[in-house]
């Protein structure tokens, strides 16, 4: 594909969403389009008065019903960057991309008056040059390096100065961000505070929204299991779910609390959601990935442990709806919509005891914290919660509630008050 042209569908997509003459132009720039704007993006998609156009990287899985166009690099990076600066080049490539295609949409005749876009790869390096009036709304997800956070928090994996000096470095990509974005908005107050103070005035907190009304419970949910096992709503399931499965996100944690609950319940099953890859940290130096680096290291009884890989929505829901125990365990860091999901589906959640985890989780309430690291603390917890299967009803319910603020609805009417404030409010979702 040529750099900064779309395919022909793309290209047509653009074409139907230029001759639109809305009340207000809205484009979305995620390099994963639509990435954390699905939601806003389908609602906003469905007003007449909003022209949505999307924009996002050739790998982009884009959304049905929703126009968008590809951009593509031009080159990779360097192979001789300074490791340091490896970071910054690959965003310097993504904005050159991005304003490229955003040249052509120019010479076309198209403005946005607002561009909502996760400037986190680089995208918007280079918008103002092209749409210097638009108004521009950053989603601030991270800012690396405060103490207390992501980095050296686990000291089964010790950090040096090096890390430190190259997350220095890349932070300039996102301190331009927010010098020059209109406003900024982060899902939860904690990502919001590891933003640089100088900077906080300008970002609100305002989460993206989940669809609370399809993650429901089903008490008459059943899902197969890649080994064919049958497992019901009603059964001693134990959950997890990332999207890669990795410490981050207390995978190496979680495998070995598994092994303790199944050496003390030998009925229960445990349906495991995620990839190989690495989303965030590093690659284990002794094994493929993490998933065979853990099974090396813990006894599990196969027939009871089942790997899904990433799935489908729609299984993804019902392997929610199935659980009596879902294991939630991250580092100081961004908060997954997993967590609010089973929360939605009324799944009885064994959260780690960190933020922003405790913004949502209220202890013996909507779930139960523990501390991250206690492998025989998680196990407990877990096994009471498969003991109580029959009396969580009540537990569930909570749950549920508690995530009604996240709601897509919700959601779409606080990121319509802050990103398009000359708009109407408009249908459901919005």
């Amino acid at each position: 594909m040529p750099n900064g042209r779309e395919t022909v569908a793309g290209r047509a997509a653009g074409k139907r969403a230029l001759a639109r003459r809305p009340d207000a132009r809205l484009l979305l720039i995620h390099q994963n389009f639509p990435g954390q704007f699905r939601e806003l993006a389908r609602a906003w998609a469905a007003r007449p008065d909003l022209q949505v156009l999307g924009l996002g990287r050739d790998t982009a899985p884009g959304l049905p019903g929703v126009a968008w166009q590809r951009y593509r690099l031009h080159r990779p990076p360097a192979e001789a960057q300074h490791p340091y600066l490896r970071q910054m080049e690959i965003a310097v490539l993504h904005g050159q991309a991005v304003a490229r295609t955003l040249a052509r949409l120019a010479r076309q005749g198209y403005r946005p008056d607002v561009v909502l876009a996760h400037p986190g790869w680089g995208e918007t390096l280079y918008l103002r040059d092209i749409f210097p009036d638009a108004r521009l709304i950053h989603l601030c997800e991270w800012y690396y390096g405060k103490p207390g956070a992501d980095v050296g928090f686990d000291p089964e994996f010790p950090v040096g100065p090096d890390i430190h000096a190259r997350m220095r470095t890349w932070n300039a990509l996102h301190a331009l961000n927010l010098a020059q974005c209109d406003l900024g908005v982060s899902p939860t107050a904690w990502q919001r505070a590891q933003h640089p103070a100088e900077f906080q005035r300008k970002i609100v907190v305002q989460h993206e929204g989940i669809d609370t009304a399809y993650f429901a419970p089903d008490p008459g949910a059943r899902f197969k299991t890649p080994s064919g096992v049958e497992l019901a709503a009603g059964d001693p399931v134990i959950t997890f779910v990332a999207r890669n499965l990795e410490p981050y996100r207390g995978f190496h944690i979680f495998m070995r609390a598994l092994a303790c609950v199944q050496r003390r319940h030998p009925g229960c099953h445990a349906i495991i959601v995620g990839g190989d890859e690495v989303s965030y940290g590093a690659a284990p130096a002794d094994a493929p990935n993490w998933r065979e680096k853990l099974l090396r290291e813990v006894a599990l009884d196969p027939a009871r442990t089942h790997f899904t890989g990433r799935l489908p929505r729609a299984d993804y829901r019902r392997v929610l709806q199935v659980s009596a125990a879902h294991v939630y365990l991250t580092y100081p860091f961004v908060l997954s919509w997993s967590l609010l999901e089973a929360l939605s589906t009324g799944c009885r959640v064994i959260g780690s005891r960190t933020a922003p985890v405790e913004e949502v989780i209220r202890d013996g309430e909507n779930g139960v914290l523990v501390d991250f690291f206690d492998v025989e603390g998680i196990a407990v917890r877990v096994l009471e919660a498969l003991d109580a299967r029959e009396r969580c009803t009540a537990f569930g319910e909570d749950a549920r509630t508690s995530v009604k603020r996240f709601d897509v609805d919700e959601a779409g009417r606080g990121y319509q008050s802050l990103v398009m404030p000359q708009c109407k409010q408009g249908n459901k979702h919005v």
